[in-house]
């Protein structure tokens, strides 16, 4: 049999022969063996219920209750392993959460000058409320997104603020076309996640401390465009589900500013709805739509007869009436030419 004197199996263990000495005191771990000499000797057996000890020590029983446990053969030493395993796998998950959240806040706060106490304090408090709806990865992802956004999301924002100070009503043309553009950018910002937007908009409804920071709109603002994008998506709804929603693809408003100011350059030059001008905007109108669609036919019917059902969607389009009208005619004439018809219609 082998047997361990008490200072090598502290060097090995990486104890201390005190806390050795104390668990032998306390009946917790007495050796099973004498040498000649008084010194305390540790069996195979001993090491095998040292282990037990510090596994139970390491999942935070104090030693009273290690006692217990360990009368009667004690535990299952592969149960007990086990649990050490999966104590070490949530300290690690912790400590990588930690990490991130660390990460998050090095990466808002040293940037330019020295940060205050008050940046460190905001901070933290931002931090912490983003951390009861999200996980720092999630948060990552939603930080690095954000660049994607940014510049038309200031624009859109200001443009809101305009038609509140103006106190234009939820279905208004204009506040409808902003909701579009609001609903469109979120949709592109989270990459079509819709379980992280309806989080995300949760809390900003139900966290102040959320509200009005690091660009973030305050909360008046979110519940003047959230009256209107709730009426836009009960109209929407009643010709799509949400699994249609995930699908839709994204095009930036600049395209379809573009595609508006050309087109009204042909109505001002008095071109015909015939012309090969003509013809050429509606097939960017249509290739707007069908990446707007994802590629998908059956939404891209869906999202047309939408259109033509509901006023209220119509007048939240990014193109306008006149537009609208201009191109629908030169569809159907270009439908008229060629043998493959192009869609009369998009958002």
């Amino acid at each position: 049999m082998q047997w361990l004197r008490v200072g090598e199996l502290a060097r090995r263990t990486g104890l201390t022969v005190r806390a050795l000495h104390h668990y032998d005191e306390i009946g917790l771990l007495a050796p099973s063996g004498r040498s000649g000499s008084g010194y305390r000797l540790y069996s195979e057996a001993d090491v095998r219920r040292l282990h037990a000890i510090q596994t139970l020590r390491h999942l935070g029983l104090p030693l009273g209750d290690i006692a217990g446990l360990l009368e009667d053969g004690g535990p299952d030493p592969g149960h007990l392993i086990a649990q050490q395993i999966e104590s070490l796998d949530r300290q690690i998950a912790q400590a990588a959460e930690l990490r991130a959240r660390l990460s998050l806040l090095r990466d808002g706060l040293m940037t330019g000058s020295a940060p205050s106490m008050g940046d460190w304090l905001d901070s933290l408090a931002l931090m912490a409320t983003y951390g009861k709806h999200f996980s720092a990865a999630e948060l990552q992802w939603i930080f690095r997104n954000w660049k994607r956004i940014e510049a038309d999301w200031l624009v859109v924002r200001d443009l809101v603020r305009g038609a509140m100070d103006r106190r234009l009503p939820a279905d208004d043309p204009h506040v409808q076309q902003l909701a579009h553009r609001w609903m469109d950018l979120m949709l592109h910002w989270m990459e079509g996640d819709m379980d992280l937007l309806e989080r995300w908009g949760h809390m900003f409804r139900t966290e102040p401390g959320a509200q009005g920071r690091n660009h973030a709109p305050p909360g008046d603002m979110i519940a003047y465009i959230e009256a209107a994008i709730d009426l836009r998506m009960e109209r929407l709804l009643r010709h799509v589900d949400m699994a249609d929603l995930r699908r839709m693809g994204h095009v930036p408003y600049t395209e379809w500013a573009a595609l508006e100011a050309d087109v009204q350059a042909l109505m001002d030059r008095r071109r015909p709805p015939s012309c090969d001008e003509a013809a050429a905007a509606v097939r960017r109108w249509s290739a707007l739509f069908d990446t707007l669609c994802g590629h998908d036919p059956d939404l891209r019917r869906k999202l047309l007869a939408a259109s033509a059902a509901e006023p209220l969607l119509r007048a939240g389009a990014p193109l306008g009436p006149a537009v609208r009208a201009y191109l629908e005619t030169a569809a159907l004439a270009s439908a008229q030419r060629h043998p493959a018809p192009l869609d009369p219609h998009a958002t």
